[in-house]
């Protein structure tokens, strides 16, 4: 029991030590606090189940940070992921039962929904009509595009998030009124 207890206050001595320089290291980088507060809850998770690292470790600064960065690593990945599946989900519900079926007045919808979203996507700013056509019609990746034009990925996200709602606001009215 004495074992426990020595090791429960080893550990809290890091955890003091430590703690908040894992958190607003974090912060600083993911400019939000729930996600920091969850990045060092895991760093100081996975740290607790390895005593061997942090018992009596002079050099435990540099692995808590090497811990840190990581964890921030494997999150934005995540929320990369996260975002990418959110898009391609628009993307199928803004697309979904747009094909013309037998019916005359269907495919005179179709085609209808199709002019509308080809004279929203001419009225987009120049730039985000360039990133939407390089990305859907062009079939290139975020990368490449933020590559070709210079600018971040995330601009490019951003654009392509930007221009997906835009279309779907448009979508979802066409659609509407298809009904009145």
């Amino acid at each position: 029991m004495d074992n426990n207890i020595k090791l429960e206050q080893e550990f809290d001595l890091v955890f003091k030590a430590h703690y908040s320089l894992v958190k607003n290291f974090a912060l600083m980088l993911l400019k939000s606090g729930q996600d920091a507060d969850d990045i060092a809850q895991d760093v100081f998770t996975r740290l607790w189940t390895k005593p061997q690292i942090w018992q009596d470790n002079p050099g435990i600064d540099k692995y808590i940070y090497a811990m840190t960065k990581h964890a921030i690593f494997d999150f934005l990945k995540h929320k990369r992921i996260e975002r990418s599946y959110q898009q391609e989900q628009m993307e199928e519900s803004l697309f979904k039962d747009l094909s013309p079926s037998d019916g005359t007045l269907d495919t005179i919808y179709y085609k209808e929904v199709q002019l509308a979203l080809q004279m929203a996507i001419e009225q987009f700013p120049e730039r985000r009509r360039l990133i939407f056509e390089m990305s859907r019609i062009q079939g290139m990746s975020n990368l490449e595009i933020a590559e070709k034009l210079d600018i971040s990925v995330r601009t490019v996200e951003r654009q392509i998030y930007l221009s997906l709602l835009e279309l779907k606001k448009i979508v979802y009215i066409l659609f509407f009124l298809h009904f009145i």
